[in-house]
């Protein structure tokens, strides 16, 4: 019987990934079990240092102690008790993962902090890709692919140069007058849409930081990605860092779920990743669906702003005859009654007020590139059901225009030619043999994710506090502008209280009204209707 493809162990011929701990708990592993024994102590707080048995000096007592420290955090690792292991935290810098891994694994769940290199800021090296080690006929390919992608970038980030100029002193007219003072603003301009022909095997480098917990997790479900063997040997060196760290985690570890174990459609030659017929078909139904929409509400409850206005009274101890609904959900919702939500800080989760719009939910498919989903998905309360995006593979490139490359026909012509050579890269490449896994990095930043996301409307109020700032990226801020008229179509109250900073911050009278400072995005977007609102940069 042939074995399948994704059953042999993907290499790769480019570099290995840096992992190195930068920062960690002194004592991660007493402090759990000092944290777990405090919820039964009657003589107070546990520390970590009597878990430890510091204060023993009889050997054999010592070893004693360690063993019941070991024994009780087995148990309670075996039970299910896991919030002992949430205190110890560890901040690791990753360098040489790829976007894809980021966007499939890293950044696909909410317990973690991440602080990245941006493509839209800083220029991307021709030497920074992951490169599967693959039979030299594959290999070739997939260079040349690469290769490929680079001179686009290169070419748009030349072309679109005069293209972002001219849109943006159409914004700002006076500053036509000192072009070269504005040049590295323009470049990143072009520098953002050129990065949509990039593929995802891109490499990035970031701090990250996670729970003890989570990174059990990671290394119990690291096979379980759109690209496992990448992923599978950051989470080692992660571990095995930890180890060095801390070698009583091992007393927990478990390994990671067995190969046999994964639905065979995640990575099979054969199955859902091998029709492209099927992806076609599920896109057509998708977008149809969709409409011209860049996000489409789907669910809600149709008595949310009730439900609201009720939690609302319950907070204040009144009755409806004291507050209304409509002054209830101004008192929770609108800026310029509930100060908290201009603050910065976002203190809404411990506002007795704010916490009442935690009760209002909402559900919306979705369309954005790759690109911009990697950030969307960094607002981690409103979390989506994400694809194994291989399995969305068609025949036909399937990819987000950014509007300085839609709107000029030079620049088109270049990114259309560049994504027709990456389709018809894959293609070969897919039948040749090549792993699934290895197809997935020439995919582009400009490749289209379709999915459902869901969100209460105060975990949404704070992303769309940061999303609808024209300085925001251009998919996201369209998609939020999306969402934002649609609850107002069907909660007419909360809906209008889905706002930009500038807007949120002139209800609260806060001066001046952008917080954005020397990136002020030149328009006076806290006196039109969202209604109102675009843009082009």
């Amino acid at each position: 019987m042939r074995k399948r493809a994704e059953e042999i162990p993907v290499r790769f011929a480019s570099p290995e990934p840096q992992v190195r701990l930068v920062s960690a708990f002194a004592r991660p592993f007493d402090g759990a079990v000092a944290a777990a024994r405090t919820c039964y102590s009657a003589r107070g707080i546990v520390t970590a240092e009597q878990v430890g048995g510091d204060e023993i000096d009889d050997p054999d007592k010592r070893r004693q102690a360690l063993e019941r420290r070991d024994a009780l955090a087995v148990d309670i690792y075996r039970a299910g008790h896991h919030t002992v292991f949430q205190h110890a935290h560890f901040s690791f810098a990753i360098d040489r993962v790829s976007r894809h891994a980021l966007w499939a694994f890293f950044h696909a769940h909410p317990f973690y902090n991440s602080e990245q290199v941006s493509q839209r800021y800083v220029r991307v090296r021709s030497d920074s890709f992951v490169i599967p080690d693959l039979p030299p006929e594959q290999k070739s390919i997939y260079i040349a692919a690469l290769e490929d992608a680079q001179q686009a970038y290169r070419t748009l980030r030349e072309q679109l140069q005069p293209v972002a100029a001219a849109a943006f002193f159409a914004v700002f007219p006076a500053r036509a007058r000192q072009p070269q003072a504005w040049k590295k603003e323009i470049e990143r301009r072009a520098q953002e849409a050129a990065r949509y022909v990039l593929p995802v095997a891109t490499w990035a480098r970031l701090y990250h930081t996670i729970s003890a917990l989570t990174l059990l997790r990671y290394r119990r479900i690291a096979g379980q990605s759109d690209v496992p063997a990448e992923v599978g040997r950051i989470v080692e060196s992660m571990v095995a860092a930890v180890l060095r760290w801390e070698p009583a985690y091992q007393k927990i570890l478990q390994p990671p779920i067995e190969a046999a174990a994964v639905p065979p459609q995640i990575f099979g030659d054969a199955g859902l990743l091998g029709e492209p017929r099927r992806a076609d078909a599920f896109r057509r139904d998708f977008d149809a669906d969709l409409g011209d929409r860049a996000s489409r509400l789907v669910g809600y409850a149709a008595d949310a702003e009730g439900v609201v206005a009720r939690a609302v009274r319950e907070v204040l101890g009144c009755s409806h005859g004291d507050l209304s609904d409509q002054q209830a959900l101004q008192l929770a919702a609108d800026p310029a009654r509930n100060p908290v939500l201009g603050e910065t800080l976002n203190l809404t989760t411990l506002s007795p007020l704010s916490r009442c719009l935690h009760h209002a939910h909402y559900t919306f498919r979705k369309r954005l590139s790759h690109s911009a989903d990697s950030q969307d998905q960094r607002h981690r309360m409103t979390p989506g059901s994400r694809p194994i995006l291989l399995a969305h593979l068609g025949n036909e490139p399937d990819v987000a225009y950014p509007s300085l490359i839609a709107d000029d026909p030079t620049a088109r012509a270049v990114f259309d030619q560049a994504m027709a050579r990456t389709w018809e890269a894959i293609t070969r490449l897919r039948r040749a043999g090549t792993p699934a896994q290895a197809l997935a990095y020439l995919l582009p930043n400009a490749v289209n994710v379709r999915f459902t996301e869901s969100a209460d409307y105060l975990a949404l109020r704070h992303k769309h506090a940061m999303r609808l700032c024209y300085n925001a990226q251009e998919e996201i801020w369209r998609a939020s502008r999306d969402e934002a008229l649609q609850v107002r179509e069907v909660h007419p109250t909360l809906g209008r209280f889905l706002l930009p900073p500038c807007s949120i911050r002139d209800r609260c009278h806060q001066r001046p009204v952008c917080p954005e400072g020397k990136r002020y995005c030149g328009v006076r977007v806290w006196t039109q209707d969202v209604a109102a609102y675009s843009r082009r940069i």
